[in-house]
């Protein structure tokens, strides 16, 4: 085992300063959660990340950390130095969510539950990631590798992973990184060591289109999509190694006594076997072009028949990060730590990109409960929430290594 976590966190915790930043989580509960509420109140829709960014600028600069920095795609990062030239470990959370512009991200407190859309994802990994950041400064460890901070773009949807794949890009600040560890949402068991790859894709039907009754016959673009989507819904995908196929979004048509002249539709599909996502888009490109030539079978005027496309949109990969290597036992040991029994698990996060590439990475909650994410019902309750912060914060100090 390498020399970063040759001790345990029983050891790591014998020394002061370690001590220090622990008791520094624990004290600074309620700051952490008046960090969370202030940036999920700041709207960070897909691609407009910008505003909430500039706050977390101004939170890593008051944490004390130098050279904070928003790089080109508008991830916000800052290293502390370590005492040797090691690749950093690379501690992240994004900024970006699900949730379009406009919508109400007002956070309202009831009952010891906060609730707002992104209050745990990822409003409670941003906050955390400031809160790690205040108690190594705070407690002044010294540290053998680098600790890379950053807030990442574009982890959500058709964020497609750019805000990562940017800062592991060649002579990217993690591109040497010897480790990677995502904060994202609540919790203090799951160690996130599998990345759930996805696959998703656009579909555009176009044709002529016309009146509803005296061009009745025509090629209907609905129709064939609407088919299309009734036969993918009905397939039934490999369950060893899951797959899973939605149509998540679907639309078309300008009034109701009109034959569509375009319509359209998004799909995802996820699956840890990459094989099985290669099927599913076999599938899914088979199923569309025979429903679209069915449609346009019987009719010999190339005017009125239907052209598709097929736009990939977001292909995330998926890798493995293995239970027996040094970050998942410093993951595990630090959630026993805190008294937590750790579960392995997949998801779909930041960590996938490092693990598809073979760097070591986790994703992991950070503390609290809960629950309606990707929703307006989006709540977070503080159960254990700083006990939470406090195991991302040893499984740092285990890989950075305190000197």
């Amino acid at each position: 085992m390498p020399r970063s976590v040759r001790f345990s966190v029983n050891d790591l915790l014998g020394r002061p300063g370690v001590r220090a930043a622990r008791d520094y989580v624990l004290a600074s509960d309620e700051r952490t959660l008046r960090t969370q509420v202030a940036l999920t109140e700041i709207p960070s829709p897909p691609f407009g990340e910008a505003a909430r960014g500039r706050r977390m600028v101004r939170f890593l600069r008051e944490a004390g950390l130098s050279g904070v920095r928003t790089d080109d795609v508008g991830n916000v990062t800052a290293t502390r130095r370590g005492l040797e030239p090691d690749g950093p470990v690379a501690l992240s959370a994004h900024l970006d969510t699900v949730f379009p512009a406009g919508t109400d991200v007002t956070v309202r407190a009831e009952d010891g539950v906060l609730r707002a859309p992104g209050i745990s994802d990822d409003g409670r990994g941003l906050a955390a990631l400031v809160t790690i950041a205040r108690a190594i400064v705070e407690a002044d460890i010294p540290t053998r590798r680098p600790i890379l901070f950053a807030a990442t773009v574009g982890e959500e949807g058709s964020g497609d992973l750019r805000g990562v794949r940017h800062l592991f890009r060649a002579g990217g600040p993690a591109h040497d990184a010897s480790s990677f560890i995502s904060l994202d949402g609540a919790g203090s068991r799951t160690v996130v060591t599998r990345g759930l790859g996805a696959r998703r894709f656009r579909i555009l039907v176009r044709g002529r289109g016309g009146h509803s009754w005296t061009d009745w016959g025509i090629p209907n673009p609905i129709h064939a999509l609407g088919k299309a989507t009734g036969v993918l819904a009905a397939w039934r995908p490999p369950t060893r190694t899951p797959l899973s196929l939605t149509v998540s979004r679907i639309g078309g048509g300008t009034s109701v006594n009109t034959i569509p002249s375009e319509a359209w539709a998004e799909i995802d599909a996820r699956s840890e076997s990459v094989d099985h996502l290669d099927l599913a888009e076999q599938r899914i490109r088979a199923t569309l072009r025979r429903c679209v030539a069915e449609a346009n079978g019987s009719v010999p005027d190339e005017l009125y028949r239907l052209r598709l496309r097929i736009s990939l949109i977001g292909n995330r990969p998926s890798g493995t990060t293995p239970a027996d290597s040094p970050l998942v036992k410093a993951a595990v040991a630090a959630t026993w730590a805190v008294d937590a029994e750790p579960e392995l698990a997949a998801s779909s996060t930041d960590s996938n990109l490092p693990m598809s590439i073979g760097v070591p990475a986790v994703t992991l909650g950070a503390g609290g409960e809960a629950g309606g994410a990707h929703s307006l019902d989006e709540w977070y309750r503080n159960t254990a929430g700083p006990e939470g912060i406090c195991r991302a914060l040893y499984t740092v100090l285990l890989m950075a290594g305190v000197s």
